[in-house]
């Protein structure tokens, strides 16, 4: 496939700058709950860190984002349907295909996303190919995928079952539940339209618009509380390993890591209010807000990630390790049996056949070689149900987790026992 060597060259990028607990570790360090030989090894890291962390600055040339002239705003026409331009629920995505920074009509190519999300957002080259890949193989047609839903622009190709469903498609095979601001699929019959009540629990955690600042310390408390509102009001509510445990944090890092605006005094962002509103498409004041499909907006004078500083996947397993060291049961991997507040976990040591156990998920890599590797165990069952022939699709998928786990020495999972996801009416689609 001719985006092979490219997206390996992607992954390399960014291999050594792998570090046991970097930086994201600091911002919770204060407020977790975690046990004695955890929190040593968490001090002691962070403290590495601090002493070799180089200044993130702001280059205000380099970092800036236009929105003017042909990235000006132009919003989708016939949105959501199969012959009009596709949006869906990441709100990131969205506004590059209103500013042309993605084509227009919301469906792209694995290069096409790797190279938008740098040039709008800072995201890394080797967390952007492996998104990118990952969303060709379970939402497209394996070159191109929709950040929406089903369109012309994506056909059925020879091989596929059916026409691709783009990311608003894809529930537990990359869109999940417990999301900031969209629906639980089976709670609402939908996962991509924006639930103004969960928007404002949002917009309500800073309320002062002259400090508000919606950066991790606000986001992973919220993270939390939107995980106990699934469990509490949705009985197919599900936690996968790969959309749970790893797309869930993303919708939520991804919120400030990215959509911060940097400068000068914010080097690493500030996320204020106006900010907020403008990225997620809603406009007024709380109690009175108006979503507008579809419509998602980059700011004016808006600035990404520093040169340099790019969010990689590195910097984004950190943030996901330093939130489950803070709430635990973000790494459970289960759901609710058919009724509310059923929430039952999955043991790691059944499921992986003892590669894996709940007493040492948190130490070393674990975690990260459990995520990965468990969702490239899961990936036959799920390719099946899309494609004819899963060989191609699965050497894509294997080539991209080898690169990603290449520095973390994880042992090795032959198989998993699938069986045990039979208990959750909610994991339709993901086993």
């Amino acid at each position: 496939m001719k985006y092979s060597t490219a997206i390996v060259g992607a992954f390399a990028l960014c291999v050594s700058e792998v570090v046991a607990f970097p930086a994201a570790a600091i911002e919770y360090a204060a407020k977790a709950e975690r046990d004695a030989r955890t929190n040593e090894e968490l001090e002691s890291a962070i403290a590495s860190f601090e002493k070799t962390r180089r200044a993130v600055g702001f280059d205000a040339a380099a970092q800036y984002v236009s929105n003017q002239g042909q990235y000006a705003f132009n919003p989708p026409k016939n949105v959501n349907t199969p012959l009009g331009d596709q949006r869906g629920p990441c709100p990131g995505l969205n506004a590059m295909a209103n500013h042309g920074y993605l084509p227009h009509n919301g469906v792209a190519t694995i290069q096409q996303f790797i190279d938008g999300t740098y040039k709008v957002f800072g995201m890394g080259a080797d967390l952007g190919a492996f998104l990118a890949l990952y969303g060709a193989i379970f939402d497209g047609d394996l070159t191109k995928w929709s950040i929406g839903g089903p369109s012309i622009a994506t056909p059925s190709v020879l091989g596929l079952l059916g026409e691709p469903q783009g990311i608003s498609g894809s529930h537990n095979r990359y869109e999940g539940d417990a999301s900031p601001t969209r629906p639980d699929l089976y709670q609402y019959g939908n996962d991509y339209k924006v639930i103004i009540k969960q928007f404002e629990q949002m917009f309500a955690l800073q309320p002062d618009a002259a400090t508000a600042n919606y950066d991790l310390s606000v986001l992973t408390p919220f993270r939390a509380d939107r995980f106990q509102q699934s469990v509490s009001e949705n009985p197919y509510f599900f936690n996968g390993a790969f959309t749970g445990v790893a797309v869930q944090p993303a919708a939520y890092t991804f919120i400030y890591r990215f959509m911060g605006n940097k400068s000068a005094e914010y080097p690493e962002g500030r996320l204020d209010q106006e900010t907020l509103k403008s990225f997620f498409s809603v406009t007024g004041t709380p109690g009175n807000f108006k979503w507008t499909e579809g419509y998602e907006k980059i700011p004016d004078n808006w600035y990404k990630r520093a040169i340099g500083d790019e969010y990689t996947i590195p910097f984004f397993l950190t943030d996901l390790l330093a939130a489950a060291a803070q709430y635990p049961k973000f790494l459970s991997i289960g759901g609710n049996t058919g009724t509310v507040n059923s929430f039952t976990g999955v043991d790691p040591a059944d499921l992986t056949g003892g590669v894996f156990n709940a007493d040492t998920l948190l130490e070393g890599n674990n975690a990260v070689c459990y995520i990965f590797q468990l969702a490239e165990q899961m990936a036959p069952d799920v390719l099946k149900g899309i494609l004819t022939d899963v060989t191609r699709p699965m050497d894509m998928l294997t080539q991209g987790i080898t690169q990603v786990l290449k520095p973390y020495n994880c042992p090795v999972l032959q198989d998993i026992d699938k069986s045990q996801f039979a208990q959750f009416p909610g994991a339709k689609g993901a086993y």
